[in-house]
């Protein structure tokens, strides 16, 4: 691959605007019986390939039609799984994204490369569905936001706990949760305690190597293209695919895995969609400047007094996932308060959502988790990585998005980029 300057890519995918079809409305009769009309389904491109992207080939509503992936082996694997032998294969991204026929661009690429991705997927008028953490940094995010509304697109961030599913340990969906937060029974400011206690692992094992050494690159990967953005180091495969969430050019352990499906219903139920904490503490060993530790707790604290503490080595077996004034909600949903669910029925219930991405990518309407809140819920996991990795407290402006009087901590707002990267 040749690689060109941040202009030349620039020009690359404008200037294949021109070749963007509206989505394409056929009859069901012109195809015959049996067959789907394209209107039916949106087309999507895959990027990234090796774990989490095949395990969405087949998301209702929606049909493969291209993938994309820095390693040959995962796309062979790939089109194994694929029933379609139809399906376009790419090693480079900015070919995926100006395909007419892709509607939607899904990235399952590792995270250091969701921000320029999607960017570049909005500016060339695709939709986009993204994997977790939505951004490696908080000036990425920013950035992505403002490309996303700039071009009219529909975004979905991929942790659905918010609506649906089972909420890990807490035994329901978040649903009654957030009907219970906006009942006022457990009064206000409210204590949320993240740990193996209240249901959540925060899976330390991700973590990162510090005695690497240099070895082959597979013939089948493209290392330079797979660093993209991040800084240059040696090839070890303990650096790539499964294991990069341990390195910091790339991820951020076991906070970057998880933290965003823990944390972004936290703050749906707070009510803190537009807004981030003003100060974060962290108590954690030094950390290694490239490879990711542990950490022993970090506590997030809003304007209002509202906490999220992350208890990561589970020292406190006895906490309530939320805690207020008047009461404690435990895994089970499980209460301090009497006949708890027989009163919370007299209050209503949540606003509904919009939780149907293909739905929503039709009408054109703003997916339930979605560029803005999903950026806030990120900034959240990337304020926790900036305090771990200069191991102090840092306090923070949620208007301005930036450290007050920190000019260390606000130097990692973004990553330098490798030439010619840039969002």
């Amino acid at each position: 691959m040749t690689k060109q300057n941040s202009n030349s890519r620039r020009s690359f995918i404008r200037n294949s605007l021109g070749a963007l079809a509206a989505f394409t409305i056929v009859p069901r009769h012109v195809l015959g019986r049996g067959f789907i009309a394209p209107s039916d389904q949106l087309t999507k491109a895959v990027i990234g390939v090796g774990g989490m992207g095949r395990g969405h080939f087949g998301y209702a509503g929606t049909r493969v039609v291209a993938i994309c992936d820095v390693d040959r082996g995962h796309l062979q694997m790939a089109m194994d799984q694929l029933k379609d032998k139809s399906v376009k294969t790419f090693t480079d991204y900015r070919e995926v994204i100006t395909l007419p026929e892709v509607d939607i661009v899904h990235i399952a690429t590792p995270p250091h490369w969701h921000g320029i991705i999607a960017a570049d997927a909005a500016r060339a008028g695709k939709d986009i569905w993204c994997e977790k953490p939505m951004t490696a940094t908080i000036g990425e995010g920013k950035r992505l936001v403002e490309a996303v509304q700039q071009h009219g697109r529909i975004f979905r961030l991929n942790t659905w706990f918010r609506f649906e599913d089972n909420f890990y340990g807490m035994g329901t969906t978040v649903k009654p949760i957030k009907k219970l937060v906006e009942s006022g029974m457990l009064g206000w400011p409210l204590k949320v305690t993240v740990s193996k206690h209240t249901g959540f692992d925060w899976k330390f094992y991700w973590v990162g190597k510090t005695n690497l050494t240099e070895l082959p690159v597979p013939a089948t990967l493209d290392y330079d293209m797979w660093l993209g953005p991040a800084p240059y180091k040696p090839y070890n495969p303990h650096r790539v695919h499964q294991t990069f969430r341990g390195y910091w050019d790339y991820d951020g352990g076991g906070l970057g895995d998880m933290g965003q499906h823990y944390l972004d219903p936290i703050q749906y139920f707070l009510g803190k969609d537009n807004t981030s904490p003003v100060k974060v503490e962290v108590d954690a060993p030094q950390q290694h400047p490239d490879a990711v530790g542990t950490w022993r707790r970090i506590i997030y604290t809003y304007a209002d007094g509202c906490q999220i503490i992350l208890d990561g080595e589970g020292k406190d077996s006895q906490a309530a996932y939320i805690e207020g004034p008047n009461g404690k909600l435990y895994p089970g949903f499980r209460s301090t308060i009497p006949d708890l669910e027989k009163k919370l029925a007299a209050f209503p219930d949540p606003v509904p959502q919009q939780t149907d991405f293909v739905e929503a990518v039709k009408l054109r309407r703003k997916f339930a988790l979605n560029e803005e809140n999903g950026h806030r819920s990120c900034t959240l996991v990337n304020m926790g990585k900036i305090a771990l990795q200069l191991n102090r407290s840092l306090e923070f402006d949620p208007v301005k998005q930036e450290f007050i009087n920190d000019a260390g901590a606000n130097s990692l707002i973004f990553h330098p980029m490798r030439g010619p990267w840039t969002i």
